[in-house]
């Protein structure tokens, strides 16, 4: 083989390397871009929590994926109600028992992700499926959550705390069709 041609096939390898590089470079661009347009900041969290971009990405196409292997429906008018009527009596126990108010406040929410169609496995699995159609108030569920898996005495304001961030996730799964929240960004 002459010289000649050891070039040629080696600007060839290199160009293929470049364009595969080019090719896997924007494909993870417009990746991130529609993983964050689809999570919005619950992206910008799991980026921090993970520390590897690509592992955290990784987890959000996993969470895309499950998402698609069940099928959330909407509330009809009678579940939305019934529902409605749930929350307001917990809100009227919140006055005498703000503990046991939240604590109804967590279940009312695994019920209606229940009626919905969600799995309710473990919290962190709820707060992953959920994190798919309603990004932008799965972080106020954990922050509820954590309030409640306190151990020691919380303050009753803590315990409202933790009802606006249930309340945020009630609303929003009571009253939002799937997929909506996708246009009001």
């Amino acid at each position: 083989m002459d010289t000649g041609m050891m070039i040629a096939i080696a600007v060839g390898v290199v160009a293929l390397l470049a364009a595969l590089a080019v090719w896997a470079y924007r494909r993870n661009t417009s990746d991130g871009r529609e993983l964050k347009s689809t999570f919005g900041s619950e992206y910008d969290r799991t980026l921090d929590r993970s520390r590897d971009e690509d592992a955290a990405r990784e987890d959000l196409r996993d969470r895309l994926d499950r998402r698609e292997r069940f099928e959330v429906r909407e509330l009809d008018d009678t579940e939305r109600e019934r529902y409605a009527d749930r929350w307001t009596s917990i809100q009227r126990e919140f006055v005498d028992d703000p503990e046991r108010a939240v604590r109804d406040a967590d279940q009312v929410i695994q019920d209606v992700m229940r009626t919905r169609g969600y799995p309710v496995e473990d919290f962190e699995q709820r707060a992953k499926d959920l994190s798919v159609d309603h990004p932008e108030v799965v972080e106020r569920y954990r922050q509820g959550r954590r309030l409640l898996d306190r151990s020691e005495r919380v303050p009753t304001e803590d315990h409202r705390e933790a009802m606006v961030h249930y309340r945020a996730l009630f609303e929003e799964l009571v009253g939002t069709p799937v997929g909506s929240h996708r246009d009001d960004r």
